[in-house]
């Protein structure tokens, strides 16, 4: 651990997060009260902003909009999904880091970005490059490894819950028979589909929740559709993007078999909700629904949780604390001590622990034959949703950051 003088940089990487700002004020707001931190950049769109030597200077924004950033969705300073290529990409962060004497690296995303930071984090230490480097958690997914849960995830939570019991009023108005698939993100780990359940409880939400963490079969699936169909006339389906047959076949493959991938060798899903809607059509001869929640899920700040906001705002604050006073390779993550009354405690995280892992969603907490999820999930996910957001609004629209964007 080393206490070093310095500029401090952050970097924001995946998909944004109606929160994810909440964290880079944290960040930007404390980073401006110590003393060792001599200047404060921001990477325009992560590693590839670093890598083009386009920085943003921080200590040349207004107050008031780095306050305005904790009620602002998506990532202000841009995202990237960019994988360090090789030796050179690595060669070149340290000919930057020397240039800019950065001496604070702040990176702020998922799994993949975790992977990324802690590669920095440790070719930095082989070259004899002091550098504090600290992970920011982000990710509507929840699926980081070790900690409790992800700022981002309540906020994204409390929307699909919101939005499950809407639609839930909306798609049962008419007297004829109608099916409704709801596709909501997660590609391996269903936690955002499972908060589905919350309406579910409510009287409004799904009839069946199909999470990736149990291999999807069709034929099951036909014959639970046509039971609530027989019964009821009206049907309503939360399934996760990521649902895969026993055989390893995303929906969309049933009827695409080449998908196109990211830089990290990911699957560009959607169209889950699309596929199943149109087979159900074929089969049963109703009329049938696909609702994409797509973006929205992941940018409603109308809709945020103040609890999430307020943890993600500290998350950010806690990094730079841990950075400035010589902490490094680590990633300041939440964990619970306490359910009711709900207790939290910011735990210092090797960043190898969770580089590439995967949190997925208890098998004891799920159901079968796409029924819902039990109480402990509830449990788990009632005080992430908490808090209405204290977002100011001007004639009945919400007030956003607008950053000058000066460069560095």
């Amino acid at each position: 651990m080393k206490n070093l003088k310095g500029a401090l940089l952050l970097g924001q990487s995946g998909g944004p997060t109606s929160v994810i700002n909440a964290s880079a004020a944290g960040v930007f707001l404390e980073a401006l009260k110590q003393e060792n931190v001599t200047d404060i950049l921001a990477a325009a769109h992560g590693i590839k902003g670093i890598l083009n030597e386009d920085f943003i200077d921080i200590r040349k924004e207004d107050i008031k909009e780095l306050e305005n950033l904790k009620y602002t969705p998506s990532s202000a300073i841009g995202s990237v999904r960019y994988k360090l290529k090789d030796e050179n990409d690595f060669n070149k962060l340290l000919v930057i880091f020397k240039k800019y004497n950065i001496r604070f690296f702040l990176y702020n995303g998922g799994n993949d970005s975790m992977d990324t930071c802690n590669k920095i984090s440790k070719f930095l230490k082989k070259s004899n490059y002091d550098c504090n480097v600290i992970g920011v958690p982000k990710t509507i997914d929840n699926d980081l490894a070790v900690i409790d849960h992800c700022p981002g995830y309540g906020s994204a939570a409390k929307y699909i819950a919101t939005s499950m019991m809407e639609i839930g009023l909306d798609a049962t108005v008419y007297d004829s028979k109608m099916i409704t698939v709801c596709e909501i993100m997660g590609r391996h780990a269903g936690w955002l589909t499972a908060a589905s359940q919350i309406s579910k409880e409510k009287g409004y939400g799904p009839d069946l929740i199909y999470l990736p963490e149990i291999a999807f079969d069709l034929d099951s699936f036909y014959k639970n559709v046509k039971e609530i169909l027989d019964t009821k006339g009206k049907v309503i389906i939360a399934v996760s993007e990521g649902i895969q047959t026993k055989e390893g076949l995303f929906i969309p493959e049933l009827v695409n078999s080449s998908l196109s991938k990211d830089a990290f060798g990911h699957a560009q899903l959607g169209g889950t909700a699309s596929v199943l809607a149109s087979l159900l059509a074929n089969k049963y001869g109703v009329k049938t629904r696909a609702v994409e929640f797509s973006l929205l899920q992941r940018c409603a700040s109308h809709l945020a949780s103040q609890t999430d906001i307020d943890e993600a705002f500290n998350t950010g604050k806690r990094c730079v604390k841990a950075a400035t006073a010589g902490v490094s390779d680590k990633l300041i993550g939440i964990v619970r001590t306490s359910n009711n009354p709900y207790k939290i405690v910011y735990k210092k995280i090797d960043l190898k622990d969770v580089a590439n892992e995967e949190k997925k969603i208890p098998l004891e907490w799920i159901l079968e034959d796409g029924k819902g999820l039990t109480n402990e999930y509830l449990e788990y996910v009632t005080p992430l949703i908490q808090g209405e957001t204290k977002q100011v609004k001007q004639n009945g629209l919400p007030v956003f950051a607008k950053l000058k964007k000066n460069k560095f």
